[in-house]
Order: structure tokens, then C-alpha cells, then sequence
């Protein structure tokens, strides 16, 4: 439940990298963090 609600935050806040086609070879650490976070949470949220 709680990775559900951060899920949806993380949607209404982050910036999606797949919408701007960020290539992930160019991508910054900030990018890169952002873009792990964002697949954590996913994953424990379909759980």
C-alpha cells in the first residue's frame, strides 16, 4: 500500500525520461538516480 502511494507521487513529481527519449548512455548520476528510484518503487508497488 504505502509503495502504491509513492508511486503516484513519484508520477505527479519526477520527470519521465522515457516520454523525452533520454538516451540512458548520456544520461547525468541525478538522471540515473532519478530513473532507479522511480523502477524501485514501481517494483515494489506491483508486488
Amino acid at each position: 500500500m504505502f509503495y502504491k502511494i509513492l508511486a503516484k507521487i513519484n508520477k505527479a513529481i519526477l520527470p519521465s525520461y522515457s516520454k523525452k527519449g533520454l538516451d540512458l548512455a548520456k544520461a547525468s548520476k541525478l538522471q540515473m538516480a532519478i530513473i532507479g528510484w522511480r523502477y524501485f518503487v514501481t517494483k515494489n508497488a506491483l508486488d
